[in-house]
């Protein structure tokens, strides 16, 4: 089954153009099956890319979804037009007002900022506070995923010595965990970070558990009641070309850039990246939706709680 997203969307041309077949809301009236309905609180500066990212992600399932978008009342977007926001975002205390069977909340430019001077950091505490009471289960990726630890379990972040910013080879600590079905012993993962949270922190946590690290990137995804909470440290979301994308935009511009690595072809920035991680993120988010979301879900979603 497909996406079932706003009429639209700039992800529903893209993605056609891929062959990923999505549905826009006109035509998935005549569908009588209810669908999931998922929530993304995007807060990348590049929303739309954001957006593509992710719904590609999500259309491996073959489930029916509602996709829905949320913005924040308390920050204003500077690199994503204000008739894509007013058309396609709704405002978080409208849809506080709801429930939902998955949620995803993304990263964000502010990881060096302290949480506590981030212009938006009461707002997204009390989206964090609702979707353990309106959500069946959240994906936080990235800064969404320290903010998340830091808040509920005061899990510190942690300035690095230099970005983490490549592919990075991780293992996962239980391939019986449904989230890593069908994963080899080793998958890929991007990362593009100047923080980290340590594993030293969250075992000193019971409710916390670390299900995938990485030699060189660290704590890469950490687990919480049941499943109904995953902190992913990477992208897994990530297209072939947003680490060449990034490179290329801070060359020049920053004194401690460097290449991305295990990333281009024979370590070479002339030749195209590897892609190393595709199909590891499609199964989790497969896996996501299919054993976390879907087959924990209440019938009537009104029975979330």
């Amino acid at each position: 089954m497909p996406l079932r997203l706003p009429d639209g969307l700039p992800a529903i041309s893209l993605l056609k153009k891929e062959n990923i077949f999505v549905m826009d809301e006109t035509r998935a009236h005549s569908q009588q099956i209810r669908p999931l309905r998922i929530v993304i609180l995007n807060l990348m500066p590049l929303k739309i890319t954001t957006e593509t990212d992710l719904v590609r992600l999500l259309s491996n399932t073959p489930l029916q979804m509602e996709i829905n978008f949320m913005k924040l009342k308390s920050h204003t977007p500077k690199n994503t037009p204000v008739e894509h926001m007013m058309m396609f975002y709704r405002d978080s205390q409208e849809l506080m007002k709801q429930k939902f069977d998955g949620m995803i909340v993304t990263g964000a430019p502010v990881e060096t900022v302290p949480y506590e001077d981030v212009d938006y950091w009461r707002e997204i505490n009390d989206i964090f506070d609702w979707a353990r009471t309106h959500v069946q289960s959240t994906l936080y990726l990235c800064w969404g995923a320290m903010a998340a630890l830091y808040h509920f379990y005061g899990i510190p972040k942690y300035m690095l010595e230099k970005k983490c910013f490549g592919i990075f080879e991780t293992v996962p600590s239980d391939d019986r965990l449904p989230i890593f079905r069908g994963f080899d012993d080793v998958f890929h993962m991007p990362h593009s970070r100047h923080t980290e949270v340590r594993k030293t922190d969250i075992e000193k946590v019971p409710d916390l558990s670390i299900i995938a690290e990485s030699e060189e990137a660290g704590v890469c995804i950490v687990t919480s009641r049941n499943g109904r909470e995953f902190y992913i440290l990477g992208h897994l979301e990530y297209a072939p070309n947003t680490l060449d994308l990034e490179y290329r935009r801070d060359l020049g511009k920053r004194d401690d850039v460097e290449k991305p690595v295990h990333y281009y072809r024979n370590n070479d920035a002339a030749q195209p990246p590897m892609v190393t991680w595709r199909s590891a993120a499609n199964l989790f988010y497969s896996n996501w939706i299919d054993y976390y979301v879907y087959q924990e879900t209440p019938y009537d979603i009104n029975d979330i709680e």
